[in-house]
């Protein structure tokens, strides 16, 4: 019982984590950062089944966060006012060709990092784009003007 209740608070955990990070910085992922989310596995796996190796551990831990992922899953589909909570909602970063400064400051995104993400999709200037949203996957999408 030991082992689904630290599976369950390094669950919640790792949730809280991976929002309070960002979604730009979870889309974006450089070396560095995915060799900080394998040091965050690896240090949340050690305190969810400390030394404990047997296989019913593995079963616990392992279930438990299944289990966990699905219900938080399914709440966020059946309950509207969590899915803001749990999957984010999307920002609107630029509108009317202008970056709205407030939004890409608090998403931590450069005006070069925006510019970039329109190149990406083809886009040589802003003046070109109607509207750009941060969705909560992390990536940006540009509706371009008619």
């Amino acid at each position: 019982m030991d082992i689904v209740l630290r599976a369950t608070l390094a669950f919640f955990f790792v949730l809280f984590v991976t929002r309070i990070v960002g979604r730009r910085e979870l889309a974006s992922l450089q070396p560095f950062d995915l060799i900080l989310l394998v040091m965050i596995g690896d240090l949340v796996q050690q305190g969810v089944t400390q030394n404990d190796f047997s296989v019913t551990g593995l079963v616990l831990a392992g279930g438990t966060i299944a289990v966990l992922t699905v219900v938080v899953s399914y709440g966020s589909f059946k309950v509207p006012f969590l899915r803001p909570m749990i999957d984010g909602e999307p920002v609107i970063v630029v509108q009317d060709g202008e970056p709205i400064d407030r939004n890409l400051a608090r998403n931590r995104i450069t005006l070069g990092e925006l510019l970039a993400a329109a190149r990406q999709e083809g886009i040589g200037s802003l003046d070109r784009v109607e509207w750009a949203v941060l969705e909560t996957s992390g990536r940006i999408s540009f509706i371009e003007r008619q």
